[in-house]
């Protein structure tokens, strides 16, 4: 491990210019194998802190990332309870994950600017704040606030935990950390319908930001006590410009992609969807124009130097098309069970846990599979799996067996877990060193985007394809089961793009200035 990746804090030992040999504690000179033992002493005592810092990074990540899919359960009382529209309560999502994609490319700023435990406080704390100003939000509106501010603790943390991992773990052993950080990124997601389920079951839905508040406050106070710093930060200039930009980019584009079912409706107009899509595209060119400009200089807010690998690019690219269909079947199979299929919020977590619980599973396996095999053998079988459980997701209907909803999601459950940790791990894998938190960043930024695009472009594709099919359904049921199958068959074709993609995909070779050992 380098230097410059973990810098001894203790500080270090004077150097003994005469060349003379220390004494020992009895007095007598250091043998030749005492500078062994202090070496593997020092070893030691870094690999502990190591561990420390990446397992406390893990269960912080857990909890933060809980809230992104806690409200899924919860949009058909949101509706009710709020007297709001499907297409607005989506946005407590979709806001959620946009408000994490405008953040996330400032993350490489703030990884170079800021230390391991500086980046911690603040993300906890962030998040707390949300959590707590959600539970008493007495509106819509506060509520929407409060899962942006939620948000932007989220998007810190997932960028140090990568970032943190790249720089303490050896390229050998990657795919087996990665395995583990899948397992959180899968897990928590599938927890948090089950969770909102149990709750709305017998409380309100204010209790499902009261259950995780204590435990953030909990992850706050071992986070002050516990988090070392392992990362050297140097002071580096931010340019707000770029941060204006990336914020009107994503934000006008996945705008946009929601109002594609207000145009079909009558809540929005064709000009306002378009404009907003063309404001959002126009946004996201000249941020790319001005990165390319500030990266000379390495001033960039989110260096672009890291697509020069062609295996990063295509990595990306896959995991755009992952994550469009995990949200997007996310947020949809909740609404489906409950309103076509009319089970309740409880029965409904349940029957979304065991796929979630299947991924987290297989998330170790598929890392140790990857440090052994690579990428390709676990990507290509993996996107062919996922494609064909998109594809009959097209079949549902209203008289759909829950039975295989359940088999369906526990297969693509799995498809996934054979995907997302030789993605994450070939990405990172592909960019040198220095460009470790860029390159966090850039996955982070692609992950939120993809995801509420992915999101609001199944729900507006289903209520698009609920009003299209209604004047001719036989009950409304009917109508909206037809809406849903539009929007999975949109999916299914997406995903064959992923089939190609894996097939380019390599395992990336290991850089000379990686860390040299991971404990």
């Amino acid at each position: 491990m380098t230097d410059r990746a973990l810098p001894d804090l203790t500080g270090p030992a004077e150097p003994d210019l005469t060349g003379a040999q220390a004494p020992t504690a009895h007095g007598g000179d250091a043998g030749p194998g005492a500078s062994h033992r202090v070496h593997t002493d020092d070893e030691a005592l870094h690999g502990a802190r190591n561990s420390r810092v990446i397992w406390l990074l893990l269960a912080a990540t857990f909890v933060v990332i809980l809230n992104e899919t806690i409200m899924g359960v919860a949009i058909p009382h949101l509706v009710v309870d709020l007297g709001i529209t499907i297409a607005a309560a989506q946005w407590l999502t979709t806001a959620f994950m946009l408000t994490m994609a405008v953040v996330i490319p400032i993350t490489g700023f703030l990884l170079q600017r800021f230390t391991t435990r500086q980046l911690f406080i603040a993300a906890m704390t962030l998040f707390s704040t949300g959590t707590l100003l959600a539970a008493l939000a007495p509106g819509f509106e506060v509520l929407l606030g409060a899962r942006v501010v939620q948000a932007t603790g989220t998007a810190i943390m997932m960028p140090l935990l990568m970032t943190t991992l790249m720089e303490l773990v050896a390229a050998s052993d990657r795919g087996r950390f990665m395995g583990r950080v899948s397992t959180v990124i899968s897990v928590a997601p599938a927890v948090g319908p089950t969770l909102s389920g149990i709750i709305l079951t017998y409380l309100s839905w204010r209790f499902m930001f009261w259950f995780v508040l204590p435990i953030a406050l909990v992850m706050l106070v071992i986070g002050i006590r516990r988090v070392e710093n392992v990362t050297e930060p140097k002071k580096t200039p931010i340019d707000v410009v770029s941060v204006v930009l990336s914020a009107i980019g994503f934000g006008g584009l996945v705008y946009g992609l929601s109002l594609i079912g207000g145009e079909a409706t009558g809540s929005a107009t064709p000009a306002q969807m378009w404009i907003s899509l063309a404001v959002g595209a126009a946004g996201i060119l000249v941020f790319v124009l001005r990165q390319l400009v500030l990266q000379r200089r390495d001033r960039a807010l989110l260096d672009l130097r890291t697509f020069r690998s062609a295996n990063f690019a295509i990595s990306v690219s896959l995991m755009i098309v992952m994550m469009a269909s995990l949200f997007g079947t996310i947020i949809l199979l909740p609404i489906y069970l409950q309103n076509v299929l009319h089970l309740d919020p409880l029965a409904t977590g349940l029957l979304l846990l065991p796929g979630g619980l299947v991924m987290g599973l297989l998330g170790p396996l598929v890392g140790r599979l990857y440090d052994r095999f690579g990428p390709r053998p676990l990507l290509v079988p993996g996107a062919i799996v996922v494609s064909g459980v998109m594809w009959s997701l097209t079949m549902v209907s209203e008289t759909t067996s829950p039975w295989f909803v359940l088999a369906a999601h526990v297969t693509l459950s799995a498809a996934l877990a054979f995907m997302f940790t030789p993605l994450f791990t070939t990405a990172l894998g592909s960019v040198r060193p220095n460009l470790y938190s860029h390159g966090s960043a850039v996955i982070g930024t692609v992950q939120q985007v993809s995801g509420a695009a992915g999101t609001a472009l199944f729900v507006t594709l289903m209520t698009a394809g609920t009003l299209l099919a209604a004047p001719g359904a036989a009950s409304p049921e009917a109508a909206e089961a037809a809406g849903i199958h539009s929007a999975f068959l949109v999916g299914a074709i997406l995903s064959l793009t992923s089939i190609v993609g894996a097939l380019f995909v390599r395992r990336p070779v290991e850089s000379d200035d990686a860390p040299a050992f991971a404990h």
